[in-house]
């Protein structure tokens, strides 16, 4: 993987990236574009750091970030994506997902907090609801971000003594690693079984930050079309960005 190189090469690139999403975001807004962006991955993976260089100079009128909490009793009981529908875009707005319904995919089956009906009902159910949002004008991406498991571990521990950081410490984290195959296994499950072609995935090498980060906003700003596109800026790295054949039974080579 080649790394973005120094804090100044990366501080100039992420804000010619910016200029970018700024650029398309007018554009979006003018033709009443909808745009939705789901951030998935293992903790400590990155996402917050992700979506906060992403909305940093957009307009926070047309932009929301949606991070929704445990459902409450109420929510329990309602269609699964059902507390989801309202966060969805409207004309013109640009939403991000910092983790979705794919909860159901990952976390929630690893730490039981579904049934294994409710798991197999979800994950024949997502192509649907997605090629639902897809047709109804939405444009949908995908990513997932992967660390490997050292990594992770040096995060968590970070993440533990930072005062700054404490907020995003939780009960999950502490058993983030320990847990780590299943993880492993879910995630494996949620690629293969819910990439479509209406709804791709794109998995994201996360272990360096800043390389993270770059090559995401150039491949989301690649697969967008907007007015003063420059595209020598967009070319991402295919070690960092991984896709793959939709129908493919083989996976990325992960841990």
């Amino acid at each position: 993987m080649k790394k973005t190189g120094s804090l100044a090469d990366y501080e100039t690139t992420l804000r010619l990236l910016q200029i970018e999403l700024v650029k398309l975001q007018r554009h979006f807004i003018g033709g009443g574009e909808r745009i939705l962006v789901l951030i998935e991955g293992r903790d400590g993976a990155g996402k917050d750091g992700t979506i906060k260089r992403i909305v940093e100079h957009l307009s926070p009128r047309e932009t929301r970030v949606m991070a929704l909490g445990k459902p409450s009793d109420r929510e329990q009981g309602q269609w699964y994506f059902q507390r989801y529908v309202p966060h969805l875009p409207s004309r013109g707005e640009f939403v991000l997902f910092n983790r979705s319904w794919y909860n159901r995919a990952g976390v929630e089956p690893v730490m039981g907090f579904c049934t294994a009906q409710e798991y197999e009902d979800f994950m024949n159910t997502v192509p649907t609801f997605e090629a639902m949002l897809v047709s109804s004008g939405i444009t949908l991406f995908k990513y997932y971000l992967d660390i490997s498991r050292e990594e992770q571990m040096r995060r968590l521990q970070d993440r533990a003594r930072n005062p700054l950081k404490q907020w995003k410490v939780s009960p999950i984290d502490k058993v983030a690693s320990r847990k780590w195959k299943a993880y492993s296994k879910a995630r494996d499950a949620m690629l293969l079984r819910s990439h479509h072609p209406l709804a791709p995935w794109t998995v994201v090498q996360s272990d360096d930050k800043r390389t993270a980060r770059i090559n995401l906003l150039r491949h989301l700003l690649s697969r967008l079309h907007y007015p003063g596109k420059q595209p020598a800026l967009l070319h991402w790295d295919p070690a960092v960005m991984c896709e793959w054949p939709v129908g493919s039974t083989t996976l990325p080579a992960f841990a």
